[in-house]
């Protein structure tokens, strides 16, 4: 006798978003999942970045800095119906986002950045991978804080073109290739001096 298996229906973004505004979940495949709260570890990396990228980019052209940047922090990206993601940090070129934009966007970001940690891990590297592929975002930087590595992916014809950095190099990395980026202060081991 032949067992009838269920498959489980795919839950959308409208599931999601009846959950409330503020949730610290994600939609992948279809799926709600709970996004933990990052650590302190996490946390000052994810505050690094934030407080590099966005003194020099997160702001109007012009100036002693690029600027040119809408960057935000933990805020959910629809890709579609069945995929919703909220990013560690996520960036729009300043003329692609209205600044009034409610707290879920639905335009495609232009950077997206996670920092890795072991419960998330699967989600950052793999399942979000082939969504934002399939969306179009340019650049999807991943940080190890535990390996000390700067993962870069970027947009290419057949899928992501993946270069790495450690600490205590100096790079240019698309999209902020204006300004210099010591890796050493994403990872903790310098501060951040202009």
């Amino acid at each position: 006798m032949l067992e009838v298996m269920t498959v489980a229906k795919k839950l959308t973004v409208d599931d999601l978003y009846a959950r409330g505004e503020d949730v610290r979940e994600e939609l992948i495949h279809g799926e709600i999942l709970r996004k933990a709260l990052p650590s302190p570890v996490h946390q000052s990396h994810e505050g690094a970045l934030l407080v590099w990228a966005g003194r020099r980019f997160n702001r109007a052209n012009g100036g002693r800095w690029p600027g040119g940047w809408r960057i935000f922090t933990e805020i959910h990206t629809v890709y579609d119906r069945h995929e919703v993601f909220c990013h560690d940090l996520a960036g729009w070129r300043r003329d692609r986002l209205d600044p009034r934009s409610p707290q879920w966007v639905r335009v495609r970001p232009d950077w997206v950045c996670e920092v890795l940690s072991p419960s998330h891990e699967k989600r950052d590297l793999i399942d979000k991978l082939g969504v934002m592929y399939a969306a179009g975002v340019p650049d999807y930087w991943v940080i190890d804080y535990e390996e000390k590595i700067l993962f870069m992916y970027q947009h290419g014809s057949t899928g992501y073109v993946v270069s790495t950095v450690g600490t205590g190099a100096v790079i240019r990395a698309r999209p902020f290739e204006a300004v210099e980026l010591r890796t050493a202060v994403l990872f903790g081991d310098e501060d951040d001096e202009e």
